[in-house]
């Protein structure tokens, strides 16, 4: 075996970080053939004042919509708002290519709500954390 160094890195150089995935774009981009590119998609609702309340941080990747954070204030939930962002981001993905969307969320969080507006369960980690499920989430839009 050769002579390698294994670092373990708490705080990595966001450089070196930016090299490793560089190196995983483009092998993936040279084994098929769509490029391995993705694209911020948010919607925010904001108040009067231009205060965010609300709103949905995600990406559009190979035809997919991935939602990673969706948000509305406490004080405005339970009237359809996070309905109205869900929808509006899917929307714009369909208008951008995509045909599916998945998302992910904690049995403390919104599983029901999702179920609701037509996502799937397609996985499940268990005691992640523990106590608790992480729901792995899909739809056709």
């Amino acid at each position: 075996m050769s002579d390698f160094v294994f670092t373990i890195e708490d705080n990595p150089d966001a450089n070196d970080v930016g090299v490793l995935i560089s190196k995983i774009v483009n092998f993936n981009n040279n084994s098929q053939q769509y490029e391995d590119i993705a694209y911020p998609l948010s919607v925010f609702m904001r108040d009067a004042k231009a205060e965010i309340v609300g709103g949905l941080v995600g990406k559009i990747h190979w035809g997919w919509l991935f939602v990673s954070h969706l948000w509305v204030d406490e004080t405005l939930r339970g009237q359809g708002y996070g309905k109205q962002l869900l929808l509006q981001a899917e929307q714009a993905a369909k208008q951008r290519g995509c045909n599916y969307a998945y998302l992910d969320t904690f049995s403390f969080q919104a599983l029901g709500f999702y179920q609701s507006l037509g996502y799937q369960i397609f996985g499940v980690l268990e005691n992640f954390p523990p106590g608790h499920q992480r729901y792995f989430l899909q739809k056709q839009i």
